[in-house]
C-alpha cells in the first residue's frame, strides 16, 4: 500500500516537471498550468442556479459550488424568517491564467423579496489586477433593523447572481462558491454607529519583529493558513493568489502590508510573462499592479477593494489599515468601514500578477506583516451562540500555530481521541483494581466461612460480592434450597 502511493505521488512529480519543461523559455518559469486554482469546500453542495425563480433550487446555510458563464444570471430560493439577519457571499474563481478585463468583467450579487425588491444595495466585485485573474468575492445581507423598511417579513427570498463581461474575455464558465450565513438577534439594544472621530484614520508604521516566522498561504477561504499578529515570510509564484487568516475580535483592527523584495540582477521576459531569455533594463520591466492585498471579513465580505501596487524591481509594498471591529460599523455608508461589522477570522488575498515573472521566473518570497491592534473588548451579545461572529481561545491557539481550518480540526479530533483513550484507561485500571480487591476479599473470606459452617453443620454461603444488598445475598441462599421463583 505505501509502495503505491509513493509510486503515484513520484509520478505526479514527475509529471509536474514534465509540464514545466516543455514551456516555453528558461525550465522553472510558472504558468497557468502550475497554478493551482480555487479549493472548494469539503462537502460543499452541488447545485445549479436557475434563469427563472420559479424552479430555483433551495439553499440551506452552508457553503455550495456552482459556475456561470458570461451574461448569465441565476437564481437561488432560500426561505427566511423576520429575526434573523441573513449573509449570502459569492467567490468567482476562474482558473489562474483566464483572460479577464479590468473593470468590465464582475459578477454582481443580489438579495430579492417574491416580489422582486431588491433587499440592499447587493454588491459587483470586479477585476482591476491588470487582466489578472484572481478569486473575487463579495456578499449581499438580508438585515432585520429600525433603519430597514424592505424585506423584513419571513417568506420565501432568492439570491441572484449575474455575470458581466465583455466577448474580450474568456468564454469559459467561472467557478463560484456560495456561502449562506445566518447572525443571531441581539438581546438588547442594537449598538449605534460609532461617531466621527472615535478611531485614528492615519496608518500606523507596519510591524518590524526580528524574528519571521513561516506561513502557509492556502488558495482560498477554505484552505487559508493562520497568522497572527507579527511577521510572516512565504512563498508566492507569478499568477498565483495565496489566502491568510486572522482572527480579529470586538474592538481590534487590522494593520497590514504585503511586501515583495528587490529583483537581483537583469530581469528576462517579455509582456507576456513568459521568458524569452533576452536581459532588459529594469525600468522597462515596470508592471502597473503586480502585487494586490485584499481583505475579507468573516462572511467572506469585501473590507474596501482590493490594493494593487507597481512593481520595477525595487522593493514595494501593498497595505491594508481597517476600521475596529464594531456592530454599529454596518450603518455606516462607507463599505470598507461597514464591512467590519462583526469578530471572527478575517482573511487577507495576496495576488502576484504573472508579468512578475520577468523578475521571479521561479517565484519570490513575500514577507506578510500582520498587526492585530487595540485591546479586545466584549461584544454586543447574540441570543445564540455567536458561531464564526466571534474569537474562541482556540483561534487564536491555532492562529499562533500558523494552522489551516483542516489542520486545526484534525488537531482537535486527535485531542478528543487522546481524551477518550485516557478516560478508558483510567477506567480499566479502576476496575482492574476492583476485582483484584474482590478476589483478594474472596480467599479471605473463604476459610472462615467454613469454620463457621463446620461448627453449625450447615453449608457455608459464597461470600457476598461487595456492594451487593443483603437483600439480594438473602435470595441466592433461598435459591440454593428452593430453587429459583417460577418463570425463570
Amino acid at each position: 500500500m505505501v509502495t503505491a502511493r509513493r509510486t503515484h505521488r513520484g509520478i505526479a512529480v514527475l509529471a509536474t516537471l514534465g509540464a514545466v519543461a516543455v514551456l516555453p523559455g528558461a525550465v522553472g518559469v510558472a504558468s497557468a498550468d502550475t497554478i493551482p486554482g480555487y479549493r472548494t469546500a469539503n462537502g460543499a453542495t452541488r447545485v445549479g442556479g436557475t434563469p427563472s425563480n420559479s424552479d430555483a433550487p433551495r439553499l440551506s446555510p452552508g457553503l455550495h459550488t456552482d459556475s456561470i458563464k458570461r451574461g448569465e444570471k441565476k437564481y437561488y430560493s432560500v426561505i427566511l424568517d423576520d429575526r434573523t439577519n441573513a449573509y449570502f457571499s459569492a467567490v468567482a474563481a476562474p482558473r489562474p491564467g483566464t483572460k479577464v478585463r479590468d473593470y468590465g468583467d464582475k459578477l454582481t450579487i443580489n438579495v430579492q423579496d417574491s416580489s422582486g425588491t431588491t433587499c440592499d444595495t447587493g454588491a459587483s466585485p470586479f477585476f482591476h489586477g491588470g487582466g489578472m485573474a484572481y478569486p473575487i468575492a463579495d456578499y449581499a445581507t438580508r438585515r432585520i433593523g429600525p433603519d430597514r423598511t424592505a424585506c423584513q417579513k419571513a417568506g420565501p427570498y432568492y439570491l441572484v447572481l449575474t455575470r458581466q463581461g465583455s466577448a474580450a474575455s474568456g468564454p469559459d464558465s467561472w467557478p463560484i462558491e456560495l456561502d449562506y450565513l445566518e447572525e443571531p438577534p441581539l438581546k438588547g439594544n442594537t449598538p449605534a454607529r460609532p461617531g466621527q472621530g472615535t478611531w485614528s484614520t492615519a496608518t500606523p508604521a507596519p510591524r518590524t519583529d526580528p524574528t519571521q516566522r513561516t506561513a502557509r498561504g492556502g488558495t482560498g477561504f477554505n484552505d487559508a493558513g493562520s497568522v497572527t499578529s507579527g511577521v510572516w515570510t512565504d512563498r508566492i509564484r507569478p499568477g498565483e493568489t495565496r489566502f491568510y487568516r486572522v482572527p480579529v475580535d470586538w474592538g481590534q483592527r487590522l494593520n497590514l502590508s504585503a511586501e515583495l523584495p528587490n529583483a537581483t540582477g537583469t530581469t528576462t521576459g517579455s509582456t507576456t510573462g513568459t521568458t524569452t531569455g533576452k536581459a532588459i533594463g529594469r525600468t522597462s520591466g515596470f508592471i502597473a499592479s503586480a502585487l494586490g492585498l485584499g481583505v475579507y471579513n468573516p462572511a467572506r465580505g469585501a473590507v474596501g477593494g482590493a490594493t494593487f501596487v507597481p512593481y520595477r524591481g525595487e522593493p514595494a509594498a501593498a497595505k491594508q489599515f481597517t476600521a475596529p471591529v464594531d456592530y454599529g460599523n454596518r450603518f455606516n455608508p462607507v463599505d470598507a468601514v461597514s464591512a467590519m461589522r462583526f469578530a471572527g477570522w478575517y482573511y487577507l488575498a495576496v495576488s502576484l500578477h504573472p508579468d512578475a515573472a520577468r523578475y521571479f521566473p521561479k517565484g519570490t518570497d513575500l514577507t506578510l506583516r500582520v498587526d492585530v491592534r487595540l485591546h479586545a473588548k466584549a461584544g454586543p451579545g447574540y441570543t445564540q451562540p455567536a458561531g464564526i461572529f466571534s474569537v474562541t481561545p482556540e483561534d487564536r491557539e491555532t492562529a499562533r500555530k500558523g494552522q489551516t481550518a483542516q489542520e486545526a480540526r484534525e488537531t482537535e479530533k486527535s485531542g478528543v481521541l487522546m481524551t477518550v483513550a485516557y478516560a478508558g484507561i483510567g477506567t480499566g485500571v479502576v476496575l482492574l483494581a476492583g476485582l483484584g480487591t474482590w478476589t483478594l476479599v474472596a480467599r479471605r473470606s473463604a476459610p472462615v466461612l467454613a469454620v463457621a459452617a463446620h461448627a453449625s453443620g450447615e453449608p457455608a454461603a459464597p461470600p457476598a460480592v461487595p456492594g451487593q444488598s443483603t437483600q439480594t445475598t438473602q435470595q441466592g441462599q433461598r435459591d440454593a434450597q428452593f430453587g429459583p421463583p417460577r418463570g425463570w
